[in-house]
C-alpha cells in the first residue's frame, strides 16, 4: 500500500491517545473547503509503503497508543483491512476517518473487530449534501447506512462536520440534529482557510454563529462540542 502522508506524533486526531496520523490518497467527494486536495485523486507522490510505515510503528512502540488512518478516503484502499490488523498485533488500536460512502466496507471492518474508534463527517443536511461534497449528484443511501450502523453503537464514534459560511445555514443544523438524533458524541468545527483548500471564497463562520448552531443541534444530540472556537 501507498502512504501519502504521516504525522509521526499527534494529541487530536484520536481522542484521549497519542497517536500517529497516516493518510491515503483517493478520495470519492470533492469538497470546496478540503485541506487535503492534493489527496483527492490519489496522484499526490507517495512518502513510504506498508512495510515502512510498519517499520516505524515499531520503533514507537511504548511511545504511541493509537494510529489514525484518514485521507482522502480511507476505505477506498482494497488492502486496509490487512493493514488495520498489522497495526492492531503491534499493539496499537486503529481510528478510522470516513466520508461514509461505502458502508459495506466499514461494517467488515466493524464487525472484524479491525477498527476501535470511527470519525465519520456529516457533510451537511441531505437536500445540500451533494453540493457540500462538490458533486452534482450523490446517492445518500450508503452515507444514511453508515450513520445507521455507528449510532447503533458497536463501536466507539464520533460525527462532525466542518461548517462553511457559504454552505450551512440554520435549517442545515436542524437537519443534522434530527438525522443524527441522540448520537454518542457530534463536533462541530469551524472551516480554516489554507493555501491547500482547492476553492477561494469560502470563509469560517463567526464564532456566534457556530455557538448558535452548536444549540440548534443539541436538543437532539446533548454532546455536541465545538473544535476551532477558543
Amino acid at each position: 500500500m501507498k502512504i501519502h502522508g504521516l504525522q509521526k506524533m499527534t494529541l487530536l486526531d484520536f481522542p484521549g491517545r497519542v497517536a500517529c496520523t497516516v493518510f491515503f490518497g483517493g478520495c470519492d467527494m470533492r469538497c470546496p473547503f478540503c485541506h487535503n486536495a492534493e489527496l483527492l485523486d490519489g496522484s499526490a507522490p507517495a512518502v513510504m509503503d506498508e512495510e515502512e510505515l510498519i517499520g516505524f510503528l515499531k520503533k514507537r512502540q511504548g511511545l504511541l497508543d493509537g494510529v489514525a488512518f484518514t485521507g482522502g478516503e480511507p476505505l477506498l484502499q482494497k488492502d486496509l483491512p490487512d493493514l488495520a490488523k498489522r497495526v492492531q498485533e503491534l499493539g496499537y488500536p486503529v481510528k478510522l476517518d470516513t466520508n461514509g460512502t461505502h458502508p459495506e466496507r466499514l461494517g467488515r471492518m466493524i464487525r472484524d473487530g479491525l477498527v476501535q474508534y470511527v470519525a465519520m463527517d456529516i457533510k451537511n443536511s441531505p437536500d445540500r449534501y451533494a453540493e457540500t461534497a462538490g458533486l452534482d449528484n450523490l446517492d445518500m443511501g450508503p452515507i444514511r447506512e453508515s450513520a445507521a450502523m455507528l449510532l447503533e453503537g458497536t463501536v466507539d464514534y464520533e460525527f462532525r462536520t466542518t461548517a462553511v459560511e457559504e454552505l450551512h445555514d440554520d435549517s442545515s443544523f436542524e437537519q443534522i440534529g434530527q438525522w443524527i438524533r441522540g448520537a454518542r458524541r457530534y463536533y462541530l468545527q469551524r472551516f480554516t482557510d489554507r493555501d491547500t483548500v482547492p476553492f477561494e471564497g469560502l470563509h469560517a463562520p463567526a464564532e456566534e454563529r457556530m455557538r448558535h448552531w452548536a444549540d440548534i443541534v443539541r436538543p437532539a444530540v446533548p454532546a455536541v462540542e465545538l473544535r476551532g472556537v477558543d
